[in-house]
């Protein structure tokens, strides 16, 4: 047999259990040994000690194969709570009907676009964003991920300000990892290896707004004009930072006197995350170009966009090709989107994630009152919830622990000092006691014996 007829063989016996509705645990086991073994030798073997952050001591191959509504299972038939929700993909719920529908039904007359002719649910998808996004928020260019959402604004950005090439962005900023996204980024483990990154960015504490303001003067009188502003509404990997109303009004006041634009990465903020359909509504700031991705896919397709205001969406009309995508803004994305908003509307989940969060958040308090010396903080807005820990070993052994009883959490990029409660805007009030009743229960039994061993 020729290596390709071997390759062909395998693929058809993955095939073979991909078509599966129920696996025997004779598939388990081999989908187990196959992923491990898969990741250790052809992706990366530093993902299985990953895996450790969130199981117990050598527990790393839990293999996830399905999901729905708030939970997922593993190939064992082990079912989770999902209160990581691939890190805030999932606001819908995992395979909301509706989304899935859409993407099946759009498959079975187009899957991608031509290039050439226009392509009819990228010029809808368009017009409903403009009418639900704030202020004057019009147009819009479609990416398949968040670090290309960015990517697109500060490429539109310099075009805008074609003067100036300085950008202010925040200390525990995360906005991606390519060149252009990771400069902006504020985790210095991510930025060092590849340093010198693109040119002209600053850091700046996030919350200070007088910081802000002296770093425009700086700027000015130095004749390095700050050309625009990125910040997340609410830091996300940052570790769940909520800033004043005053901060982000005060900094959008700030680019109108200096003539900077303010890009609001909502990457994990947006479709509905945190009690609104973006985050900038809670504080009453409209900024001149939004990024978008995550759960803007609805969790079935990966999709993001960059919407902005036609003055500065207005360098792109000359010429659209400077900056392009070949598969952003294609008719399975568009029609994941369109059928994601609305199930927002329609199902009120940006007000039901306000109500849950809130309740959610309460409980977990109440669960913490007792273990000062564990939890630092609880701090959250509608679903989108950080439990600040006193270190970052507490926080991996809570996040073992309400791993092992059937809750998936995670810290906030590698860094388990503070964990993140994002489940599905869908999670029902059975399900967040269940979330709130495990984490009380990690903190008085699990976590002592944890420490001990």
């Amino acid at each position: 047999m020729t290596k390709n007829q071997q390759v062909a063989n395998y693929i058809n016996q993955v095939l073979s259990l991909v078509e599966k509705k129920e696996l025997t645990p004779e598939d388990a086991k081999w989908i187990t040994e196959e992923t491990v073994e898969g990741f250790r030798e052809n992706i990366n073997p530093g993902f299985l000690e990953y895996r450790k952050t969130v199981t117990v001591d050598n527990q790393f191959a839990a293999v996830e194969w399905s999901d729905e509504g708030s939970h997922f299972k593993d190939v064992n038939g082990k079912e989770y709570i999902d209160c990581l929700g691939g890190f805030g993909i999932y606001n819908v719920g995992h395979r909301n009907p509706k989304v899935l529908k859409a993407v099946t039904d759009q498959l079975q007359h187009q899957a991608l676009h031509s290039q050439d002719l226009l392509d009819p649910l990228r010029g809808m998808l368009g017009k409903v964003l403009a009418e639900i996004t704030p202020g004057d928020l019009k147009y819009s260019f479609f990416t398949n991920s968040g670090t290309e959402s960015v990517e697109c604004a500060l490429k539109i950005a310099k075009m805008y300000n074609t003067e100036r090439s300085t950008f202010i962005a925040a200390t525990k900023a995360f906005h991606g990892k390519s060149l252009g996204a990771l400069s902006s980024t504020a985790k210095g483990i991510f930025r060092k290896p590849f340093q010198p990154l693109i040119p002209g960015f600053r850091h700046v504490p996030y919350g200070d707004l007088d910081y802000m303001r002296k770093t425009f003067e700086a700027c000015q009188a130095t004749g390095d004009d700050v050309a625009a502003v990125i910040l997340e509404p609410i830091q996300g990997e940052g570790g769940i930072i909520i800033p004043t109303r005053e901060y982000l009004q005060g900094v959008r006041d700030l680019c109108d006197e200096f003539g900077a634009l303010l890009i609001f990465d909502e990457v994990q903020t947006g479709m509905g995350r945190t009690g609104a359909m973006f985050a900038s509504e809670l504080f009453g700031v409209t900024p001149d170009i939004l990024a978008l991705a995550k759960a803007f896919g609805g969790g079935i397709m990966p999709a993001g966009a960059v919407v902005g205001n036609e003055k500065v969406f207005s360098v792109l009309f000359e010429n659209p090709f400077m900056h392009t995508t070949t598969f952003g803004g294609n008719p399975l994305a568009c029609a994941a989107a369109l059928a994601t908003i609305s199930v927002l509307i329609e199902d009120e989940l940006p007000q039901r994630a306000a109500e849950v969060g809130e309740y959610m958040l309460k409980g977990l308090r109440e669960a913490a009152e007792a273990h000062g010396d564990k939890v630092l903080e609880i701090r959250g807005i509608g679903l989108m919830i950080g439990i600040e820990f006193h270190t970052d070993e507490i926080g991996y052994e809570v996040s073992k622990g309400m791993f092992d009883e059937g809750v998936l959490v995670a810290g906030t990029l590698i860094n388990s000092k503070t964990i993140r409660i994002e489940p599905p805007l869908t999670i029902s009030y059975e399900e967040a006691d269940q979330v709130i009743g495990t984490f009380k229960k990690v903190l008085a039994e699990k976590f002592d014996e944890a420490l001990v061993k």
